[in-house]
């Protein structure tokens, strides 16, 4: 971070320095692993031991329109010998355990009891419903419904029912009623475990901490206004999006990918005559696989035929990755089910399809590749299976060995990884685990291919007099131009930050870092303004209420009338000047020179202020009033000065 002041005359500058302290991404990319919230610290195995940390991107909630957050599916749910604690195993397979209702802990110790019925005169629904006896002639039935029974069985009240459908969305697969208080119920369902505490009157989801997101596959990235996208494994499938801004649980998406994706995978089985299980597409080449492992591969589906590959002793097609820049490279993961499969397996091509190298080597056996993806420029691969997140790195052109793998899975949850993407510059890695939901890192293969990037959004775009740059890759102990000495503001062993020098000139610096290795040259564009608004990983904008300088999210929205401030680099030079690397006064900050306009929802808005953020470096803020007249909803918004425009970020309003 670039903090150089600790104390604020002023509350609105208290608190922005407070909420910079704690999510500015310039800080995310300037911090060593055991500095950034939640960071485990541990080592995954990357070169000269640098640590990589993991960040989790949401949680396992998901809103779907009943009495409480909703998750995964339970089987099982059962209270412990004295009632104090309450386990439940999952579709997955893992078993977690509370004696809070709220905390949930994995637990390798605890066996699910038989799941013995209770005979009653009268079975209150068709079917098998679970049925338990309790003290007394209470008795409880879960089915497609819940229900009390207090003569035995005789007559059954329906406690989940309204309006022709259950209140708690899905049939429940299980009951357990406390040891202690019969009037406590427990229910597994479809979509989570759900309590009661006054005999099925009322209920209560016990699913914000129960770490079972049924993520199967990542469907995009953070970019712009558009979060974290995730298909479920749920029936039917279905999208969810955790947008930039959430805080509260994974809302339904409304883009229709899966829909179009399994309406491709129809397609491509009638054509192919095959049950095709992956696919990936760039441009008009088309790569697919089937059930028994086969390959099928054109480099123009509008005019040429496929070709086919038959791998022998694999599993079923389960990922398929094409490179973006040159379409006849591609890899291939392949499933543990389908005809004699022997484990996590990976093929690549050069020549689209015509030949398939197996990149195997040291892949742990008995897993299933769900997901692959790869950085063309530095030749490395990742590998989601369901013995965890690994890598190698190869010449993705040329023929050769294949290479050892190595395990980036080190401080993530023990689960399957069911899918890996990296964002469009390769240099933020998201890998999506069973149960757990997604987590990110700088990816490893940055390490040996450093870039330089824009410290607010991590993108390509030219650099600014006075703006921010991050070094990802190496610790910069010296930075400099024909401009002079660049201030480096932050370093750890993964990455750096450096202010440019307000006196920058020409079109083109071309900077001079001292990393870990030695120093190196990069040319970065230069231009007189090159506006970005400050992103976390997860895509949050760093806004804030003018006022109260609390920052803006899904669950603090602005509102009409409201001045929002928005932290952001690039804003150019300053009048008066104000020296590179120094903290900004406190009080009356110097004004940006060049013109500063935002937009909102396509409309523009008054821009009332804009000037170096006090007490730090190289930050600007923008101050914007919101219209009285305003549409509610999130809203796409931008800055813009001397005709270049920031990057689009969301922001939530009501009226």
């Amino acid at each position: 971070m670039c903090r150089h002041a600790t104390t604020l005359s002023a509350t609105r500058n208290v608190l922005l320095l407070a909420v910079l302290g704690v999510v500015a991404p310039g800080a995310l990319l300037g911090q060593s692993a055991n500095e950034v919230a939640g960071s485990n610290g541990v080592s995954n195995g990357a070169p000269n031991n640098i640590e990589l940390s993991w960040r989790h991107i949401g949680n396992s909630a998901i809103e779907a329109g009943l009495p409480s957050l909703a998750t995964g599916p339970v089987n099982r749910v059962w209270f412990g010998a004295d009632g104090s604690t309450l386990y439940a195993l999952t579709a997955s397979g893992r078993t977690y355990q509370t004696s809070d209702f709220e905390t949930w802990t994995f637990t390798s110790g605890a066996s699910a009891p038989a799941s013995a019925n209770s005979v009653v005169a009268v079975v209150p629904e068709a079917g098998q419903p679970r049925i338990q006896a309790v003290s007394g002639a209470r008795v409880y039935a879960a089915g497609q419904n819940a229900y009390r029974s207090d003569d035995g069985g005789a007559n059954w009240t329906n406690l989940t029912a309204f309006r022709g459908q259950s209140i708690l969305g899905s049939t429940l697969s299980d009951l357990a009623v406390s040891p202690q208080h019969p009037e406590v119920l427990v229910v597994a369902a479809a979509n989570g475990v759900w309590r009661s505490a006054d005999g099925g009157s009322s209920w209560t989801g016990l699913n914000d901490g129960l770490p079972n997101l049924p993520a199967s596959r990542l469907l995009g990235v953070p970019s712009g206004t558009q979060g974290m996208r995730l298909a479920l494994k749920t029936a039917p499938q279905q999208e969810v999006e955790w947008a930039p801004g959430q805080k509260t649980a994974w809302q339904a998406s409304s883009a229709a990918d899966v829909e179009r994706d399994n309406n491709l995978k129809v397609a491509l089985s009638r054509t192919l005559e095959r049950t095709i299980t992956a696919f990936a597409k760039q441009g008009n080449a088309v790569y697919a696989g089937d059930s028994e492992g086969r390959l099928f591969a054109t480099p123009d589906i509008l005019a040429t035929p496929f070709s086919q590959q038959a791998l022998s002793d694999l599993g079923a097609v389960e990922s398929i990755w094409i490179d973006p820049k040159d379409p006849r490279i591609a890899l291939a993961g392949f499933s543990v089910t389908g005809l004699a499969a022997k484990g996590a397996v990976v093929y690549r091509t050069m020549n689209g399809g015509q030949f398939w190298d197996d990149m195997t080597l040291n892949l742990p056996p008995n897993a299933s590749v769900h997901g692959i993806t790869a950085d063309a420029a530095s030749g490395t691969i990742y590998a989601a299976t369901d013995a965890g997140l690994f890598f190698t790195t190869t010449d993705l052109t040329a023929a050769g060995r294949p290479t050892s793998w190595t395990t980036a899975s080190i401080g993530l949850p023990a689960a399957a990884v069911m899918d890996v993407k990296l964002d469009s510059g390769g240099h933020q890695l998201y890998a999506v685990l069973d149960g757990y939901g997604v987590y990110s890192t700088m990816a490893p293969h940055r390490l040996k291919d450093v870039r330089v990037v824009n410290a607010a959004d991590y993108s390509a775009r030219a650099a600014a007099p006075g703006s921010l740059l991050s070094v990802l890759g190496t610790r910069v102990t010296k930075a400099a131009s024909s401009s002079g000495a660049y201030p480096v503001l932050n370093a750890s062993d993964t990455s750096s930050q450096i202010q440019v020098p307000f006196e920058a000139t020409g079109s083109t610096l071309a900077l001079t870092l001292e990393g870990r290795t030695g120093p190196f040259t990069v040319g970065v564009p230069l231009q007189a303004t090159s506006p970005a608004i400050f992103v976390d990983p997860d895509g949050t904008p760093l806004l804030l209420d003018g006022d109260s300088g609390v920052l803006l999210d899904a669950s603090k929205p602005a509102r009409s009338g409201y001045r929002i401030q928005i932290l952001a680099t690039g804003l150019g030079r300053v009048r008066p000047e104000w020296p590179t690397g120094v903290a900004a006064p406190l009080n009356d900050p110097p004004a940006v020179v060049a013109s500063v306009t935002a937009s909102l929802d396509g409309t523009p808005v008054e821009v009332t202020e804009s000037v170096l953020a006090p007490g730090y470096v190289g930050f600007y803020l923008v101050e914007i009033e919101i219209p009285r007249v305003v549409n509610a909803g999130p809203a796409d918004l931008y800055i813009s000065s001397a005709g270049q425009q920031s990057n689009h970020v969301r922001v939530y309003i009501e009226p």
